[in-house]
């Protein structure tokens, strides 16, 4: 063993001395990047789930580590979280794999390796050279994998000792004025959903809910009469779109006896069936331009006319209602009444896919299978942290139905398999199927390991002068023989 490598493995031990998350990241950053002469060096690590907990980068200002995160990470990174191995290219840019990154392409990436940390990976280390310094040598990889391999335990360590600080948690404060447990996630765009449901909810407001379908409007709607002041009052739902038009006004505001062929007694509508509370209308913009006329009159007047009546009825009611459809487009096409657009569009709260949420994936996949496990009786089934980076990677154009549907369909494949863990193949079935990695090594036993091969090397390296050893290794010559007996170390082992 060379010099260097002696004082590589060294300095390795070294970090299993840490006793926080950041200086230990700080430490591993600046090896990592001495050891392969890396320009940019990234580590991330993940608690009881993927999306990234804790996280380092040197090389890059303040403003641009975000930027690693959502562009560098979620291509070359989330391939190796993903795989569970080492990722490697010697350029990134003309790498069929990589080049349609954007990131890749702006920021012309060439030599990149990214290696997992842990099997299955509880993080990454990340190091990527100057564009003119060529590829990373086949040593440099090993010394990546081992610095990768070392860090694991300690990491993992760390972080059952370091939960997810609550600082990452973008929803915190937002929450505290507007609980909804329902609403699972810490991203800042969901943080910023629920600072405006926070603002409107105990305000007599009317509120529009935009954004793909899907995404939980419902739910969000849900959680804002339990936060106004109707709550505890009728929540009465109505999808637009789920009704034919022609019995769409009966069954918004009733009917009088014979008011139509089917009408053989007197019906109340929705909105009376809301009265002293609200009423959520789903798909708005399907409404017919007749039922739309009808809504603009009950948005400003509050009354309305059941079919076949002859006087108005008050209503006491709030209305939420929501959108898929751009109802912008549908006014410019004359498909929606201009004025109703703008009687909707006081503070509309827009709820962002997936595609916008990706750090909630993980929290919410899992949350999902929790549910589907009590819903169908089933025993308790985990995600295994490889499915869960595939949840994260894949497009969810369905957003969180989609992906409840997928999940679902996961836990019940899990349970014919006779697995308690759902892997990804049970997710996404045209996945290969891959065996599970073996568990890894614990802390204690990691540094048994690390101890005996180390103590080993030095004492074959001074020709077993155990007082040379001990010299270097800065330990007293005493504790080197407890070492040689605890670890059952002799010539020729």
């Amino acid at each position: 063993m060379s010099t260097l490598e002696r004082d590589y493995y060294r300095r390795l031990l070294d970090l299993g001395g840490k006793d926080e998350i950041g200086p230990l990241l700080d430490d591993a950053l600046a090896l990592a990047i001495e050891i392969v002469g890396a320009e940019i060096a990234y580590v991330e690590l993940h608690s009881d789930a993927p999306a990234p907990v804790f996280w380092r980068a040197h090389g890059l200002t303040a403003d641009g580590i975000e930027t690693v995160r959502a562009s560098i990470s979620h291509g070359i990174i989330a391939r190796a979280v993903a795989a569970g191995e080492t990722i490697e290219s010697e350029s990134a840019i003309d790498d069929d794999r990589f080049a349609h990154f954007g990131s890749v392409r702006s920021r012309g990436i060439r030599a990149v390796l990214c290696a997992p940390i842990g099997k299955p990976p509880i993080g990454v280390v990340y190091v990527q050279r100057r564009q003119d310094a060529g590829a990373f040598s086949p040593a440099d990889r090993g010394r990546i994998e081992l610095f990768a391999q070392q860090l694991a335990p300690i990491a993992d360590r760390l972080l059952t000792q370091h939960p997810a600080r609550s600082e990452h948690d973008h929803t915190r404060e937002a929450r505290n004025r507007f609980p909804c447990p329902e609403l699972i996630g810490r991203s800042q765009a969901l943080a910023h959903v629920l600072q405006q449901a926070a603002l409107v909810a105990p305000l007599e407001l009317d509120i529009l809910f935009t954004g793909p379908s899907g995404t939980g409007k419902t739910t969000l709607a849900r959680a804002l009469v339990g936060n106004s002041k109707r709550a505890g009052q009728p929540l009465v739902l109505l999808n637009c779109a789920a009704i034919p038009d022609p019995l769409l006004e009966s069954e918004l505001y009733g009917a009088e006896r014979g008011a139509h062929s089917t009408a053989t007694r007197r019906t109340p509508g929705k909105v009376a069936a809301a009265e002293g509370g609200t009423l959520f209308l789903d798909e708005v913009g399907e409404l017919s331009p007749a039922a739309q006329a009808k809504l603009l009159h009950l948005l400003q007047a509050r009354e309305y006319h059941p079919l076949g009546a002859t006087t108005a009825v008050k209503a006491n009611i709030r209305i939420l209602s929501a959108t898929n459809a751009d109802l912008r487009e549908r006014v410019a096409a004359r498909q929606f009444r201009e004025d109703l657009y703008y009687r909707l569009h006081v503070l509309p709260i827009h709820v962002p896919g997936l595609a916008d949420r990706r750090d909630d994936i993980p929290l919410l996949a899992e949350h999902i299978c929790r549910e589907v496990c009590q819903r169908h009786g089933l025993p308790a089934t985990s995600l295994a942290r490889r499915a869960i980076a595939a949840c994260r990677e894949a497009l969810w154009p369905g957003n969180i139905r989609e992906l409840a549907h997928a999940l679902e369909a996961g836990v019940v494949r899990a349970h014919g398999d006779g697995s308690r863990l759902v892997l990804e193949h049970h997710v996404f079935p045209s996945a290969a199927r891959v065996a599970d990695p073996a568990a890894p090594a614990t802390f204690q036993q990691a540094t048994h390991q690390f101890q005996r091969r180390y103590l080993l090397e030095c004492l074959e390296a001074n020709q077993w002068n155990v007082a040379e050893t001990a010299r270097q290794l800065d330990l007293a010559r005493s504790y080197v023989y407890s070492l040689i007996n605890e670890h059952k170390l002799a010539r020729g082992t």
